[in-house]
């Protein structure tokens, strides 16, 4: 899959809506994927941080684990971490 595949695939955890990759952050030294630019929807902003509206957070390529299982036949991101952990994979973009 290509980096460019993965914008504007909506990312998900335990089936709840995340948000929106708007970008693929790269290690410039080792050319990997290392964090996916999330737009968070309102309610996962609200439930997860705490925030009142939505907005874009870094997410780290972690939280996705292998390929094979976070990229669903649904053309999104099921995320492998739960809802209760996702919150120390995220970081203020």
């Amino acid at each position: 899959m290509k980096a460019s595949e993965l914008i504007d695939k909506e990312v998900y955890v335990e089936n709840f809506r995340v948000g929106k990759v708007k970008n693929v952050l790269l290690d410039a030294e080792e050319w990997k994927v290392t964090h996916l630019e999330i737009e968070l929807t309102k309610e996962a902003a609200k439930e997860l941080l705490g925030a009142k509206s939505a907005f874009r957070n870094v997410l780290a390529i972690s939280a996705a684990g292998p390929a094979s299982k976070c990229c669903t036949s649904e053309g999104r991101i099921d995320l492998q971490v739960s809802k209760g952990q996702l919150r120390i994979y995220l970081r203020p973009a």
